[in-house]
């Protein structure tokens, strides 16, 4: 009889985008999925993106009107994308903390370990995208877009 894999508590979703700016450098890629696997998540799904400029856009339009806003728009429409739905007792804050701080000059000084801090290079290409609530689920990854389904 096979082993059942069981948990303490129920295992929580996350969104993991690891941006075009990693996903150029193989090494960085590589080094991302390694740091996700060392720190126990599961990977239930991952996949190849190129977003649209509209895709984009959509994906960010609570930032819409946002200083930042159009910068991000074009960087994440410029190359090719990761997308990982990832799965862990306490998913959401344990990706946003192995992620580090947004701006990656605070990265750097603050969390040096974590992956912004190792490999980001400004704060819009500062390598990793993730969901920031825990209500939030993923539910699909479409062909040049993602879903999520906040509850």
């Amino acid at each position: 009889m096979g082993a059942v894999l069981r948990s303490a508590r129920p295992l929580q979703l996350t969104l993991a985008v690891l941006k075009p700016d990693a996903v150029a450098h193989p090494l960085v890629l590589e080094a991302v999925h390694e740091t996700i696997l060392n720190n126990k998540f599961l990977i239930v799904r991952t996949k190849e993106l190129m977003w649209r400029r509209e895709d984009s856009q959509r994906f960010y339009q609570e930032h819409s009107g946002r200083f930042f806003y159009q910068r991000l728009v074009e960087f994440m429409a410029s190359g090719p994308m990761r997308a990982y739905i990832l799965a862990h007792e306490d998913a959401v804050a344990r990706w946003r903390s192995l992620m580090g701080p947004t701006k990656v000059y605070r990265a750097r000084n603050t969390a040096p370990d974590s992956i912004r801090g190792a490999y980001g290079l400004t704060d819009t290409r500062n390598t990793t995208h993730g969901s920031g609530k825990n209500t939030r689920a993923v539910v699909g990854v479409e062909e040049g877009q993602m879903g999520a389904l906040s509850q």
